[in-house]
């Protein structure tokens, strides 16, 4: 059956910032095609949920506190799993962010957090899982970027910048780590996660869905079903792209 290459049974994977949002849908996601998952963020409640969650449908799960930002916890974070599971086999490196503001107002420090946050803590996670999966016979890497990092929008020099330099890590590391290792990335538009509702209220809301083409905002779950496709054999011939969900869109739909 064709639709059996999108099981994950007994893989393992790692979400980052799998408290809420993207990352929970994709930890929800895994388990649901038969994977094991370690659900890594700052807030221990919340991946704590998550991992509940995944308990209940059958799957293995461990929440482990992590601030990706310190490089001494993605390393007890990859320990940890690997001593626990015995194998990596997906990582999906979605811990990022960066709120909007002027470029005038954007401190080199601030600039340069954006940069670390959004793709020094992917790199790092990325070279550590590496021979875990080559060990394992194989893996699949998954960055969550952002349709930002290729459009131009008035107040993201910091964080489409970082998006765009994920972006591209995402197709130099496919390259080298190819063929055990596919590295592959989602361009995420505008999805109403809990990172984005508190900007929104129902002018702005209307005003985005008529500057997207499917005249909508994403949903946690678009983002899921494209990650489920890339870290399974599903997407076996897919590697260093970015895969663009984002309702169409080829210009901004941030109405400012």
């Amino acid at each position: 059956m064709i639709l059996d290459r999108f099981r994950l049974d007994d893989k393992v994977a790692i979400v980052t910032g799998a408290g809420r949002g993207i990352g929970e849908g994709c930890a929800l996601a895994f388990a649901e095609m038969g994977a094991h998952v370690v659900c890594a963020a700052r807030t221990a409640d919340q991946i704590e949920a998550v991992a509940e969650k995944v308990r209940a449908g059958g799957s293995r799960a461990l929440a482990i506190p992590c601030d990706v930002m310190h490089s001494e916890e993605l390393e007890g974070l990859v320990e940890r799993t690997a001593r626990e599971f015995g194998r990596i086999d997906i990582l999906v490196n979605n811990a990022g962010g960066s709120p909007p503001k002027p470029a005038l107002e954007t401190s080199e420090r601030m600039f340069e957090r954006a940069f670390h946050f959004n793709v020094t803590t992917a790199f790092t996670l990325s070279r550590l899982v590496v021979p875990h999966m080559r060990t394992a016979g194989g893996g699949s890497i998954v960055n969550i970027s952002s349709a930002a990092g290729r459009l131009i929008q008035s107040g993201f020099a910091a964080y489409g910048t970082a998006k765009a330099a994920l972006s591209f890590l995402t197709k130099n590391l496919g390259a080298e780590f190819a063929p055990e290792v596919r590295v592959n990335a989602i361009g995420v538009g505008s999805v109403a996660t809990s990172s984005l509702l508190p900007f929104l209220d129902d002018s702005l809301r209307g005003k985005m869905e008529a500057l997207t083409p499917m005249r909508r905002l994403g949903e946690v779950e678009d983002i899921a079903l494209m990650a489920l496709y890339l870290a399974s054999p599903a997407s076996s011939w897919v590697t260093g792209k970015v895969m663009e969900v984002d309702g169409g869109t080829e210009g901004t739909n941030w109405p400012f």
